[in-house]
């Protein structure tokens, strides 16, 4: 990797190695735990959709519109909020992979790859489900269940609701609604691990760093003090 990315001579203990104990860290873990609080608080309508056998019924299926509703219609303000929460996360990555250590590139750049994923399954299928139930897909008269895989009858790619592509049932759509949480939701816990596991990686190094000065200030026969005094011997 070009060295204008990676400072190759940047370790754990240099003064600008930006690690777990940075400010940056926390504007990431910050707005991943608020992501997965929003996520945990949709996990009591995702449950009956994805992990029970239970028939689904259509009074369910209805307080679930009605709800996906009220969270898509909500005030401007929430959006934004969400918004300002999603470009803090990136800040915090771009700050820690500024002139980046290989800690950092190796804990930050896996971090910031699931992070993007996230933010790419949120746009691509939960986003696009909201506007579908919000607009009520499944309850307008050209609808038809029996077409339900092959798009809108009667209408082109220039559709504003769908933009050409099919439209699936309304159980369907709102269990790939509930999966893509799921997955979301398994995006952003590997952030912590991957933050967790630079923690952990920081503080092996700096034990194994004390280490070796207690070896070096005792005269140890690993040190290289111990090996001068042994030749001398």
């Amino acid at each position: 990797m070009p060295d204008k990315w990676v400072d190759w001579n940047k370790t754990t203990r240099s003064k600008d190695y930006r690690g777990s104990a940075s400010f940056a860290t926390f504007m990431i873990i910050g707005p991943t735990c608020f992501f997965l609080g929003i996520l945990f608080a949709m996990f009591p309508y995702d449950f009956p959709l994805l992990w029970t056998k239970d028939p689904i019924s259509e009074a369910y299926l209805d307080q679930l519109e009605i709800h996906l509703k009220f969270v898509h219609q909500s005030p401007p303000l929430i959006a934004r909020v969400l918004s300002i929460m999603v470009g803090v996360g990136f800040l915090g990555f771009f700050i820690k992979l500024f002139r980046a250590s290989e800690s950092n590139m190796l804990f930050d750049g896996a971090s910031l790859v699931l992070y993007l994923i996230g933010v790419g399954v949120y746009v691509a299928n939960i986003v696009k489900g909201l506007r579908l139930v919000s607009a009520g897909a499944w309850h307008q008269d050209d609808f038809d269940p029996t077409t339900v895989g092959v798009g809108r009858p009667g209408v082109g790619g220039g559709d504003p609701l769908t933009g050409g592509e099919i439209i699936l049932g309304r159980e369907d759509s709102l269990k790939v609604m509930a999966a893509s949480n799921t997955i979301l939701a398994l995006v952003l816990v590997g952030v912590l691990v991957l933050q967790a596991g630079q923690w952990y990686a920081e503080r092996k190094d700096n034990e194994d760093y004390e280490k070796l000065e207690r070896m070096d200030a005792a005269g140890g026969p690993s040190s290289p003090t111990g090996e001068k005094t042994k030749k001398k011997q």
